[in-house]
């Protein structure tokens, strides 16, 4: 607001609104309380913290932007009762019900961005978009270290009419780089040789442009990373009732995870539904204050 009244504050003043109830303060630095200042000056009575918790809930992904610049990432997964994402042989369609998956569709329609990794790209040919359309198109990013994103993908057929990029790592071959950006993906270049750096790099980089909600959609070693890195900020689990069993059937989150159950990331649950039978448990993946975000 380069130090002028916020918007929203001189149409409060102009209103002849006398009180006003604030749940939580507007963490964006330009504004960093003079809303509530200028309302002081003008004679109108504010009362801050009511219902405090509930408002920085709310605001909990801008918050992320502002305070930390990356996104708020939802890491979204559907699994069997026995805790499988696909059998051994590597059949996942379709675990979760119509309801679910309705669901799921309804959340891309708000998010920024949807992620993949090249597993899931190359095993199911996504189209990652919401069906139907919703108020937000998110760029659809795909996780793909070498550039193997296959140029009659869905995903790059349809990428000049909704945005893809591909995030790719010192490794890819410029060949295959220069077919994707022909192709119209934005092509997005890590630096990082570590993927856990590399991801890190790739939300900052989200969060130069103003990104706020990513939802991060699997598979399982994608999933593994963004927990192993402490970048899981939500869950959405869709539990079908159905067991699949055999050892070898991947569960949703792999990577290295916590050797101690004491170190596992706690989730605070926030909504339990039945969905056709399904199970949907959301909850939010618990921060220590010092991370400047709170018990978020």
């Amino acid at each position: 607001h380069h130090g002028k009244t916020p918007p929203c504050t001189s149409r409060i003043i102009a209103s002849g609104i006398r009180r006003v109830v604030v749940g939580t303060a507007d963490p964006f630095p330009a504004v960093a309380g003079r809303g509530i200042e200028t309302l002081t000056r003008a004679g109108i009575e504010v009362r801050t913290g009511v219902a405090e918790p509930e408002a920085i809930r709310l605001v909990a992904p801008f918050r992320m932007l502002v305070e930390a610049s990356r996104p708020w990432v939802i890491a979204k997964w559907a699994m069997s009762l026995d805790g499988r994402v696909a059998t051994a042989a590597g059949e996942s369609r379709w675990i979760s019900s119509a309801a679910s998956r309705k669901v799921v569709h309804e959340l891309r329609g708000r998010v920024d961005a949807i992620l993949c990794g090249s597993g899931t790209a190359l095993a199911d040919d996504p189209l990652l978009t919401a069906r139907p359309a919703g108020p937000r198109q998110a760029v659809r990013i795909v996780l793909d270290g070498r550039a193997r994103l296959p140029l009659d993908s869905r995903l790059v057929r349809t990428c000049r009419e909704v945005p893809v990029v591909v995030a790719v790592g010192p490794e890819a071959p410029a060949a295959n780089v220069r077919g994707l950006e022909r192709a119209g993906c934005e092509v997005w270049h890590g630096s990082a040789a570590a993927p856990p750096e590399r991801l890190r790099e790739l939300l900052e980089w989200l969060g130069t442009r103003r990104l706020t909600n990513l939802l991060v959609e699997g598979g399982p070693t994608v999933l593994g990373g963004f927990a192993d890195s402490g970048l899981v900020d939500e869950v959405w689990a869709f539990v079908a009732p159905t067991m699949i069993g055999g050892a070898a059937a991947p569960g949703p989150v792999a990577g290295t995870g916590s050797v101690l159950l004491a170190a596992a990331a706690a989730v605070d649950v926030e909504h339990v539904e039945r969905l056709d039978g399904d199970l949907f448990v959301r909850g939010v993946v618990r921060r220590a204050a010092a991370e400047g975000l709170g018990n978020l």
